[in-house]
């Protein structure tokens, strides 16, 4: 997956269909064909920076409430283990499975070097913070998740396009 070109303002926003954590299936365009939507791909579970961009998205949703934004997660978790995180993470906010990662190479989230993950000073200083702060250190992923796959945040317009 190196080397991908990015999705770009405008651009068509990928539409595929992924499992809720109900295990029923949601088209990605019926999330955004009435109002903008926020997309946000998280990593694995046991990733603080992960644990820490939802706990902002959240933090922001009564401004996205106030604007007619909705915000959707999508994981790499299992339906069932999308539930348990999210239930922690992200209670009433619409939680996505993608245990393939189709949709991170639809919408063209590439796969960490070992300097992008693991020896990334900006990385180590960030795990150091976040343990200070939060009490949270890296955590293995569960089983059947990409430790290496890196997260994004799209916004997507009702007309389908990407936005930033």
């Amino acid at each position: 997956m190196k080397n991908l070109q990015h999705l770009k303002f405008n651009d068509p926003a990928p539409d595929l269909e992924l499992l809720n954590v109900e295990g029923r299936p949601v088209r990605l365009s019926s999330l955004w064909e009435k109002q903008v939507l926020v997309l946000a791909f998280t990593r694995h579970f046991g990733c603080p920076q992960c644990k820490e961009m939802v706990d902002q998205l959240i933090g922001a949703q009564a401004d996205l409430k106030a604007n007619d934004v909705i915000l959707a997660l999508i994981t790499q978790g299992t339906p069932e283990e999308a539930k348990v995180f999210c239930a922690q993470r992200a209670p009433g906010v619409i939680c996505l499975s993608d245990e393939e990662r189709k949709s991170y190479l639809a919408y063209r989230l590439e796969r960490a070097s070992i300097w992008q993950s693991f020896l990334s000073l900006a990385v180590l200083r960030s795990n150091k913070r976040l343990k200070h702060e939060k009490g949270w250190i890296p955590e293995l992923p569960p089983t059947g998740q990409d430790a290496m796959q890196m997260a994004g945040i799209f916004v997507i317009a009702p007309d389908g396009r990407i936005r930033l």
